[in-house]
């Protein structure tokens, strides 16, 4: 890998890492369902806390801390890489706005 493409990983990297720590020290639900997140449960356990991007990187998202949120393991695994989009009175709910439980199965996705 050329420098500048291992120095900018370096730098995304260090930028995640902040915005990491500064989401853990101020968020305390699940910006996919709701609930709230147990921040003692280790990783990989469903319930454990993880870092989401609202909008994933593989659909152009990027490591900025307005594209990441709290969320449990669980909730990330079973959103993925879908970008959520539902449609209440005609008014867009982003994934920070999801309801405390849904059926995944209900929900229209934007591929």
């Amino acid at each position: 890998m050329p420098k500048t493409q291992r120095a900018d990983h370096t730098y995304e990297k260090a930028a995640f890492q902040k915005a990491k720590k500064i989401i853990f020290a101020s968020q305390t639900v699940c910006g996919i369902c709701g609930r709230y997140v147990d921040k003692s449960i280790p990783w990989p356990l469903p319930w454990s806390a993880v870092i989401d991007h609202i909008t994933p990187v593989q659909k152009g998202g990027d490591n900025s801390i307005e594209n990441l949120q709290l969320a449990h393991n669980w909730c990330n695994r079973q959103k993925s890489t879908k970008l959520v989009a539902i449609t209440v009175k005609e008014k867009s709910v982003s994934n920070r706005d999801l309801p405390l439980s849904c059926r995944w199965e209900d929900i229209q996705v934007e591929k």
